[in-house]
């Protein structure tokens, strides 16, 4: 078992810390070893980047796939051995003590892996599970018109989670990478926002009854009013992080629209999730285009603050 954790100490830095031998558990809680982490980039770089006034040192990161090593004599969830995701906010770190009886749900993320499963994937099931929480909670349903603009991680999530509830899904973005992905991840209609073209291909598969913002552009409310994109009782998934947000009342009065947000996600998010990765209709392994030894993620965070587009998937391998 690693006894070491990512922390960022000042603004744009990250580094390795050292963590304590993990206690033995309480009657419901249990310990578990970290296998794999993924790396949550928006979040992560909000952190990193002070965005929204983080004091350091921080530690940020809520994507864990672990061993159960020890169990609590009241734990009868699980047992000694068995491969768990976990979704609680500790941070990546090599273990971590979960009390399954906390009060606050999201202290208490734990969700039993199948042995069939691909692990590795599964430490972005944090990121997937918001996809379909925001998604849901848009009432995202067949036979809807879906664009979600941005294929970023989370994007990419919410694509996918729509189409798997129903959805006629249209996405957009300039990196021609992400779209090929969109693409084999099975988004109906893909569209480089760059193209002169752009506005006619989006117009001609409007309007749109739930339009998602994972892209954060600061002029895309405007975007949607001017082309009349949204379509009568629709709604917008206010996704991206931004401050502040502006928003023509005209468009939502005249529509009987609405904006929404949602993020993070809950246990029955998660169980939905795996239902629809063991089908084969939510793919994760498309998404990755990082997978290197947890000594080495510091350089990760380079990355993310220097060049943030050229991470999607990020994956920690805590057993090498």
């Amino acid at each position: 078992m690693k006894c070491i954790g990512i922390e960022f100490p000042e603004l744009g830095e990250a580094r390795l810390f050292d963590l304590p031998d993990p206690p033995q558990p309480g009657p419901t809680e249990i310990v578990t070893r970290t296998l794999f982490s993924g790396v949550t980039n928006g979040t992560e770089r909000h952190s990193l980047m002070a965005d929204f006034g983080s004091r350091f040192p921080a530690r940020a990161g809520y994507q864990h796939v672990s061993v159960v090593e020890e169990v609590g004599r009241r734990v009868d969830q699980f047992s000694t051995g068995e491969t768990v995701f976990l979704g609680n906010h500790g941070g990546h770190r090599g273990w971590h003590l979960v009390d399954l009886a906390a009060s606050n749900e999201r202290e208490r993320l734990c969700l039993r892996l199948p042995p069939e499963m691909e692990h590795e994937y599964c430490a972005l099931f944090g990121i997937a599970g918001v996809g379909f929480r925001h998604s849901r909670r848009i009432r995202v349903a067949a036979p809807m018109r879906v664009w979600v603009a941005g294929l970023g991680l989370i994007g990419q999530s919410v694509a996918q989670a729509s189409r798997a509830l129903g959805a006629h899904v249209t996405v957009t973005d300039v990196d021609p990478r992400r779209l090929q992905i969109a693409a084999q991840l099975g988004a109906h209609r893909v569209i480089d926002i760059g193209d002169d073209s752009a506005v006619e291909s989006l117009t001609e598969g409007g309007p749109y009854d739930r339009i998602v913002d994972a892209c954060g552009a600061p002029d895309l409310f405007d975007f949607i009013h001017e082309h009349k994109l949204l379509a009568l009782y629709g709604a917008i998934g206010a996704l991206a992080g931004r401050q502040p947000t502006v928003f023509h009342q005209t468009m939502l009065h005249a529509l009987r629209a609405s904006i929404e947000s949602s993020s993070h996600f809950t246990l029955e998010d998660l169980g939905i999730l795996r239902h629809y990765c063991q089908l084969g209709t939510v793919r994760i392994e498309p998404l990755v285009t990082h997978r290197l030894s947890i000594e080495n993620a510091p350089a990760i965070y380079a990355t993310m603050r220097d060049d943030p587009a050229e991470l999607l998937g990020v994956i920690f391998d805590w057993q090498t």
